[in-house]
């Protein structure tokens, strides 16, 4: 994969045209685009595990009632700031230079004047902080957990501290050129809806109690420098932040294990269900209150039967559907692999052991699966025929999640221990951000095209097709999605017009042209002479030849 990428990046924006010509070459890609699970099975009986069943004329998403669909109660407190020692994290997270963010949103600054700032990217998750580095883009989608115990408006309060984390990836901007840190899009706006959560749970009885015990199980603390305060603490009383950072700290309950990100939708005791996620997909086609979606949350079950399919499984199959047909580009994280979810190494990639939901719907949603720093598929990815694209999903640096903080996080607490933030729940929100970019790039381009568009101009995998199910058609290309020249391209895009720049010759600086004159008139006598000179010679020459006896 280095090698490829290598290629890639010496191809650069003037080699545009040959990462048309390579894609064209990897069998003019359209009919893979269209349908990736579909292409890379296609010699599969009808009905496997691994491609869903057809939806039928009467199933349609579930319409939206803007509430949740049973009554949860917080278990747990909110994520906290980390009450141990302040760390700056300034340095550039890998995943922006190994996708050459900087050049790309430079390409589309220099085209629209901004970087996705006529995009809204919904961001189904957790919630989101109004961290201030999202200098009030973000907006209130709506609550399917609970009203917001804090005061904020729906959707905008994140206990769990994963959503923000995703939204910053998307369109965090420091403006601060000390602070390495950047989001995809760091224009654009966010609409959040909170949809899940670890910290809640179903309440079944009305003598449950609000919270449990000191050290109970449930959701994480934070996405990097948190931990629960003491007893009698509040979050006026926690240390100011020193410009972003992590400290050590501890926490009550794991995020995620060394496998990655481990929260699942509608996991036992936790709240969120696939009727609510189709619902808000739904409402967000009604409203088309955003041109992108992101929904790093997945639902994962192991394979029962061919054709199989549960009642939440096809409410969402046909959100994304009729999200899709009504031009909404959906962005989904692969999943990762847990006790509950085993990778699919299986050796007929038809028969997976794990189908996830929403990634198993690849003709209307693209999976993001996720790579590492050196290149290679992360160890947690779920590998599978739906995989789209893939994108960096380890070492992640994003904004804080904690209520009141104004830094970065690059930690998570693990079992009271601190650990790096991975996992493809943020993996997606890079290609999310990539399809704001084309989105603004190209505002007359439809959903399913800036799907396509991403795939073709990926590095592809070497596989037949140009594709596999560990990365799909390859690590996402920001600068080759907003630059290349595809096959099909003509009278689909609303490419930039080029500026004419008015020639700037320099004034006349009258000087007598006598000169030149005479320059060309002693030239021309030159020419005169010697063409004179040349008749003069072959004259006598001929003469000559005329007067000389013959010879004997």
């Amino acid at each position: 994969m280095g090698s490829r990428r290598s290629f890639s990046r010496r191809l650069g924006v003037p080699g545009r045209a040959g990462v048309a010509l390579f894609a064209a070459g990897l069998g003019l890609m359209s009919p893979f685009a269209a349908a990736p699970a579909v292409a890379q099975t296609a010699d599969a009986p009808a009905g496997t595990w691994a491609t869903p069943p057809p939806l039928g004329p009467g199933d349609a998403p579930p319409a939206d009632t803007g509430h949740p669909d049973t009554t949860y109660k917080k278990k747990n407190e909110c994520v906290q700031r980390s009450l141990g020692q302040d760390v700056k994290i300034n340095f550039r997270p890998w995943g922006q230079d190994y996708l050459q963010l900087d050049r790309a949103q430079q390409i589309v600054r220099a085209a629209t004047g901004s970087v996705g700032g006529n995009q809204k990217v919904a961001v189904i998750d957790t919630g989101v902080t109004p961290h201030p580095w999202f200098q009030g883009r973000v907006e209130s989608g709506g609550d399917y957990v609970a009203a917001p115990d804090n005061g904020a408006q729906p959707g905008l309060q994140d206990c769990d501290g994963h959503g923000t984390e995703v939204a910053g990836i998307i369109a965090g901007n420091p403006k601060d050129p000390q602070v390495g840190f950047i989001g995809v899009a760091p224009d654009a706006r966010i609409v959040s809806y909170r949809q899940l959560s670890e910290n809640y749970a179903k309440d079944d009885s009305p003598q449950q109690p609000s919270a449990p015990p000191s050290g109970g199980t449930g959701a994480p603390p934070s996405g990097g420098e948190s931990q629960q305060p003491p007893a009698g603490s509040s979050n006026s009383q926690l240390p100011p932040s020193s410009g972003g950072g992590t400290g050590s700290g501890s926490g009550t309950a794991p995020q995620q294990d060394n496998k990655g990100d481990n929260r699942d939708l509608a996991k036992q005791g936790t709240a969120g269900t696939l009727n609510t996620l189709a619902q808000i997909i739904r409402g967000i086609a009604d409203s088309h209150s955003a041109g992108v979606i992101n929904m790093s949350v997945d639902h994962c079950r192991a394979g029962t039967a061919p054709g199989d399919i549960q009642e939440g499984e096809r409410k969402v199959q046909a959100a994304v559907r009729y999200a899709a047909d009504n031009d909404i580009v959906v962005v989904a994280a692969a999943g990762n692999v847990s006790e509950n979810c085993p990778q699919n190494d299986q050796a007929d990639p038809n028969k997976p052991k794990s189908i996830v939901t929403p990634p198993w719907f690849s003709d209307d949603v693209l999976s993001v699966g996720a790579i590492q720093d050196d290149g290679g598929v992360a160890p947690f990815s779920v590998h599978g025929p739906w995989v789209g694209v893939a994108a960096p999903g380890t070492k992640i640096v994003s904004l804080d999640p904690a209520e009141h903080s104004t830094g970065l996080a690059n930690l998570t607490i693990a079992n009271g221990n601190p650990s790096p933030i991975q996992g493809t729940s943020f993996a997606a929100p890079y290609v999310a951000g990539v399809a704001a970019l084309v989105r603004s790039m190209f505002p007359h381009m439809k959903a399913r095209d800036v799907v396509k568009r991403l795939k073709a101009t990926a590095q592809h995998p070497a596989a037949p097709g140009g594709r596999d199910n560990f990365v799909g058609y390859g690590v996402v290309d920001p600068v080759a999605a907003l630059t290349a020249n595809l096959p099909g391209d003509t009278g689909n895009l609303s490419l930039p017009k080029p500026v004419v720049q008015e020639a700037k010759l320099p004034p006349a600086d009258g000087i007598s042209s006598t000169p030149m004159i005479v320059a060309l008139a002693g030239t021309g006598g030159g020419v005169a002479a010697l063409l004179i000179t040349l008749f003069v010679v072959h004259t006598i020459r001929r003469n000559r030849s005329r007067s000389s006896p013959p010879t004997k």
